[in-house]
This record gives structure tokens, sequence and C-alpha cells, in this order.
């Protein structure tokens, strides 16, 4: 867009003439410089002559500003002051969905040499930065979102492999297999509706993190026999437990194999779910009816029956309310949960702080209503940072389809559409 176009959108802006600008840009005053440099309306020839400016400030603004010819952005991303680059990053990213996706364009070839330099950046920051802006663009460069992918600091990987809907799962797959930062095969584990080929492939590396995480993605398509394999060995992974309890479309045969090492309150968990064949159900309850016979019969050090076992583990209903009564069950901790696959007790939490019976939030979850999640954090007391993340990672809404922030951080929906959402949650669990 030429000068005087933009003057014409913007005509309080000063455009200053040819002649005008070289001076400015030759001032000794480096404000001035920064001014020429901040003003979308100066000439891409003047911009392209600053990025050589010895101010950094002036460098900065140039990086920043949407009117900067791509060419002297492609200088920009070599440029020796690792802010000037950060700005880049933050810059290109956002103005790359609104560019033509042709080959041929000049504008977006050069624009894709951006990023592939801001992807092979030095700093990690600089890398990450642009990891955070680019990872759920369905209009990034697949080249650039499969170097990010790979990169070997986390902070830089995993904001991709969880969320860039351009990775593949054969991409996943060989990311896997190549062995990628640590905890990065959690990130894999979080992704919406990770495929059974790549949930094999995590299962295969033996994480307990990554294992974990993936029972606890409810999106996650686990063959029936890949949870064999998880559920020979979870009796000696207590993290593994609740999740697999809370598993959606248990095989009946492998409820009761479940119900052999899982802790007293989780077998109560396990005998009330809501999908159990009446044959299952009935071995559950006797096997619940023969745990409490033999607590009961259990002496205690004085000799006398325990009339229950104390088995020292804490259920996440009871942390969740613990931590509430403490003044601790704060966003933060719920944001940790999430990000953790801890989803139990993220569950938890927020029936505690809702005051909405657990089990109706859990159907909610189920029906990836965006709406109702964001009216639920909001209930909660919580922000649109953790409603985003919910609706993403908990309830396994697609990124495209996903309620955003207004401004960045208000509340996409009214207060009046939200508490209608929340009387349908409510009713959600008198139905």
């Amino acid at each position: 867009m030429s000068a005087a176009a933009r003057h014409a959108t913007n005509p309080a802006e000063p455009v200053p003439g040819y002649d005008e600008a070289k001076r400015l840009a030759r001032s000794t005053d480096a404000t001035d410089r920064q001014r020429l440099a901040e003003s979308e309306s100066s000439l891409p020839e003047i911009l392209y002559y600053l990025t050589a400016d010895p101010a950094v400030e002036v460098r900065r603004a140039i990086a920043s500003n949407p009117a900067t010819p791509r060419q002297a952005d492609l200088v920009l991303a070599g440029d020796s002051d690792q802010g000037v680059r950060e700005s880049l990053a933050t810059k290109i990213a956002r103005v790359l969905p609104h560019l033509s996706r042709d080959e041929q364009d000049a504008v977006y070839r050069t624009t894709v040499q951006v990023l592939e330099k801001l992807a092979n950046d030095q700093a990690a920051h600089v890398r990450q930065i642009l990891a955070e802006a680019l990872k759920t663009m369905a209009e990034a460069p697949a080249e650039v979102i499969g170097r990010l992918a790979r990169d070997v600091e986390l902070g830089v990987a995993a904001p991709v492999l969880e969320f860039s809907p351009l990775l593949s799962e054969d991409d996943l797959i060989e990311i896997i297999a190549a062995g990628p930062a640590q905890g990065a095969l959690n990130a894999i584990s979080r992704r919406v509706n990770v495929g059974g080929r790549v949930a094999d492939a995590i299962v295969g590396k033996d994480d307990a993190d990554a294992i974990a995480a993936l029972l606890g993605n409810a999106s996650a398509q686990i063959r029936e026999e890949t949870l064999d394999r998880i559920v020979d060995k979870a009796p000696r992974h207590e993290a593994w437990h609740e999740p697999l309890v809370r598993r959606p479309r248990l095989p009946a045969g492998m409820v009761r194999r479940i119900s052999r090492f899982v802790a007293d309150s989780l077998l109560s968990v396990l005998r009330d779910r809501s999908d159990l064949d009446p044959t299952t159900a009935a071995a559950l309850a006797a096997e619940v009816d023969k745990r409490l016979e033999q607590d009961a019969a259990e002496p205690r050090p004085d000799g006398k029956p325990t009339g229950g076992k104390q088995t020292g583990a804490e259920t996440a209903q009871e942390r969740a309310a613990a931590m509430h009564k403490k003044g601790e069950l704060d966003e933060d901790a719920v944001l940790r949960a999430v990000n953790t696959g801890e989803r139990p007790f993220a569950l938890a939490a927020l029936a505690v702080r809702s005051g909405i019976n657990q089990r109706t939030i859990e159907h909610l979850f189920t029906l990836r209503s965006a709406k109702g999640v964001v009216s639920l954090a909001w209930k909660c007391g919580f922000t649109m940072r953790l409603a985003t993340q919910l609706q993403m990672r908990m309830a396994g809404i697609p990124p495209q389809q996903v309620l955003r922030a207004r401004a960045g951080v208000e509340f996409p929906l009214s207060k009046a559409d939200m508490n209608w959402q929340i009387e349908f949650i409510e009713g959600l669990g008198k139905g």
C-alpha cells in the first residue's frame, strides 16, 4: 500500500514528503527516526533504509510496523538485537493469515523466508514467540511448523506439538520415534483426537507421565490392545489409576481387571459407571462388599476391628475440597492440572468452585459445548485464559471452533447468556 493510500485511511497521520522523510531518516535525533519508523505512512524505501539504523529502538519500531516491506523484514530477521527479532516474529505471525497463499506471490515467498529464518533463530525465546503465535494457524507454512515441532527446547516444540492442525499422524509418529525434547510426549498426548497409531507410539516409549496424560485425554483414541498393555503395567503406576477408571468405553473384562488393584475410593467410581453391563456391575458390587468385609475384619494396632480401610490415598475430590478450604484452589492450580493431564482433579476443582455436581460437569465436557465450557469457567470465577484451555484440552473442541477472548481478556458471551448456559448445565444433572 502506498503512503498516499495509507494516509487516505488515516488522514490525521501526517505524510512527510520524500525530501522531508530523507531528512528525518538522517537526523541525528533518534526520536525523529523512531517516529518515522513507527509510522505506517512512511515510504517503503525509507523503512528499508532504517533497518540499518544504529539505534535499536528504531529497528524495533521497523520490525513492529506492518507497513515495513517484506524485504526489510528479511534483513531484520538477522538483526543482532534479540528484541528486534522478537518484535518481528510477533508481527509476521499476525499478518500471515491475511496473505495470499499463492506460491508465486513474491510477498508470500519472502514472508516464508522470514519465518524460516526466525524458526532457526539462535535465541530460544524468539522461536518460542513464533511457536506460540503459529500453533493453531492452518495458514502457517508446513516446513516452519515441522521445524518448530522438532525443536530441542520444550517451550518451542510443545505448543506446536499440542495444537498445530498441520502435523499429520505420520509426522507425529516420526517425531516420537526420533526421541523429542523431554516432555514433548506429554504435549502430543494432550492433542485433540489423538489417533490410535499415535497413541500406540506414545505407549511404546514407556513414558509414565505421557501415558497418564494420554489416559486423561478423553478424546484420545486408544486401541483395546494398547489399553491392555497399559493395564498390565498400571498396578505399578498409581498416577494412571484414576484416569483409567474414568476412561470412556472400557471393555467389561478390563473393568474387572482394573478393579483388582485400584484403591477403594476408585473402585466405587468404577462401580458407578453408567456404561457397565449387568454382569460386570454385579461383579463390581460384590468386589466392593468383599473389600468392606475385609477392611472391617482387619485389626487395628490395639487389636480392634478398623471398621474401614484407611488407604492414605487422597482422592481428587478430597484434594480439591481441601485446597478450596485453604484458599489455594485458584486458576493457576486448575491450569496446572489441565496442562499436566490431571483431568480428574481438574473436574473436581471445577465442581468445587462452581457448586455443580461433578458428574454433570463430566457430561458437559462430553457434549463439547464451547459456550457451556466458557460459562462454567465464568461461574467458577476464572478468566478466559483458563476457559480457552478447558475448551481445547478438556472438551476436545477443535481450535477453529474455540470461543476466544474479546479484546484479549473479556468473555465473548454476555452475562445473561452465561447465566442461561449455567441453568442449562445444572439441568443436565436433573435429566
